[in-house]
């Protein structure tokens, strides 16, 4: 019986700690497709890849995070992605690396705000002219 708590409290804190990277690679992920959105920089597939390799050399990341928990965001290397300066286009898959899937996110969240916000801006005064102008 015992074996088994241990092995559930094991499981809870892999779980936190998992969950505990995720966010922390989700913040600097954000943060650095931030000055790009900032720029208005179009995400193309070399951007991403340079986003993915800037986060996980992160020495923040890596000094709060053990080796083993590190591996679990990197990319598998049978996995490529174009290398080339073509708008990024997942289609309709949902099974994305993790940098990509915060950088996509940080991007779509960035472009729903400026369709906002171009939506509720209101139209430019007209200035009223006198009758016969």
């Amino acid at each position: 019986m015992n074996d088994l708590t241990t092995e559930h409290a094991d499981r809870e804190l892999a779980a936190r700690r998992f969950k505990t990277a995720a966010r922390d690679l989700e913040h600097i992920v954000r943060n650095i497709a931030a000055r790009y959105i900032v720029q208005q920089v179009p995400l193309t597939w070399r951007l991403l890849q340079a986003i993915e390799a800037e986060a996980l050399a992160d020495l923040g990341f890596a000094s709060r995070h053990d080796a083993i928990m590190l591996g679990l965001f990197q990319r598998p290397s049978d996995l490529p992605y174009p290398e080339t300066d073509e708008a990024v286009d997942f289609g309709t898959s949902t099974a994305l690396p993790a940098v990509f899937a915060f950088a996509v996110s940080a991007y779509e969240e960035a472009a729903k705000r400026t369709a906002a916000q171009t939506s509720t801006e209101p139209a430019p005064l007209k200035h009223a002219r006198a009758w016969g102008d």
